[in-house]
């Protein structure tokens, strides 16, 4: 059986023994004009997470320090999410942190990573080294404004679980461009209902028929958005002809054909000093690795078919 959507990204093995990051569907333009400043404000935080313990604030430091270290070389912010991530290269793979509490919170680790929380926290540390903002309180709103739907607020419904729609949502509000146009993908479409199709795999939602009621809303938007602006990946054949348009830091979402559930991986794209395309991410077996060719990868993984990626932009 598939475990939590937290505990998400891997090197597949089978339909269901997989991370699952589930895939929503897209509404905005591949170049989206940046959205009004009312849609970019910050969440509001409980102090709880305003203020992290030791052990988190000293971790916290040393990784900020080497995002301050990079901005002024660093000639994007793509460029700069690539070297906060390396920064973390041998961290471990951790699984289910978000879904630990009891509740909903904003579950901030340094420590290690699954795929997904890998590349939100290098992102939202690369927002605040660009945005040359030190405060622990502004990283932690940063990552947020990327983890929730409209960087609202904290809440199981609000999460953007369908990866895809993490992806989209971001867009809108001027954090990414998605790139599938540019790189002339295909439309990718599927029934996404895997969360619910599941619902025992997901202990909160499993004995709460309000969550489960909010996910199924949320399925039922993607599927509608998705049937009029699908989604649009590169094929894994392909990949390696798409290496000159590929920036480092550029996310990067590995598609799988499972029904409803067509995400199986994530990471950012690894520029390498010889021009080539690996892959940054925090790995099942490895942790936070570079797998030093892209499309090598995807190939060598059963059941992955293509890429979905988007690039990070500066904030209006």
């Amino acid at each position: 059986m598939p475990r939590s959507l937290t505990q998400r990204c891997v090197a597949w093995t089978g339909p269901l023994a997989l991370a699952l990051i589930l895939l929503g569907g897209c509404t905005s333009a591949e170049d989206a004009p940046a959205p009004p400043a009312s849609s970019l404000q910050a969440p509001a935080l409980s102090d709880s997470v305003l203020s992290p313990p030791d052990t988190t604030a000293a971790r916290y430091r040393a990784a900020l320090q080497a995002a301050h270290a990079h901005r002024a070389t660093a000639p994007s912010l793509g460029a700069l999410v690539q070297a906060v991530g390396l920064h973390f290269r041998g961290r471990p793979y951790l699984t289910g942190t978000l879904d630990a509490p009891s509740s909903e919170t904003l579950v901030v680790r340094f420590d290690g990573f699954d795929c997904v929380t890998f590349l939100e926290t290098a992102l939202a540390l690369a927002r605040s080294a660009e945005a040359r903002d030190s405060s622990y309180a502004g990283f932690a709103r940063r990552l947020a404004q990327h983890r929730y739907r409209d960087g609202a607020r904290v809440g199981y419904c609000g999460r953007l679980h369908y990866f895809t729609e993490w992806l989209t949502n971001n867009a809108e509000r001027g954090f990414l461009q998605r790139l599938g146009d540019a790189l002339k993908g295909r439309p990718l479409r599927d029934t996404l209902n895997f969360m619910t199709a599941h619902r025992s795999a997901y202990p909160r939602m499993a004995a709460n028929d309000s969550l489960f009621g909010c996910v199924r809303t949320a399925e039922r938007r993607l599927r509608a958005t998705q049937r009029h602006a699908p989604v649009r990946y590169v094929p894994q054949d392909s990949i390696r002809a798409v290496y000159d348009q590929l920036r480092g830091g550029d996310i990067v979402a590995l598609v799988s054909p499972v029904d409803g559930l067509n995400v199986a991986h994530t990471g950012l794209v690894y520029a390498g000093d010889d021009g080539g395309r690996g892959l940054l991410h925090a790995s099942l077996d490895g942790g936070v690795v570079v797998s030093p060719d892209l499309q090598r990868y995807v190939q060598k993984i059963d059941g992955q078919i293509g890429m979905v990626v988007a690039r990070p932009r500066s904030a209006p």
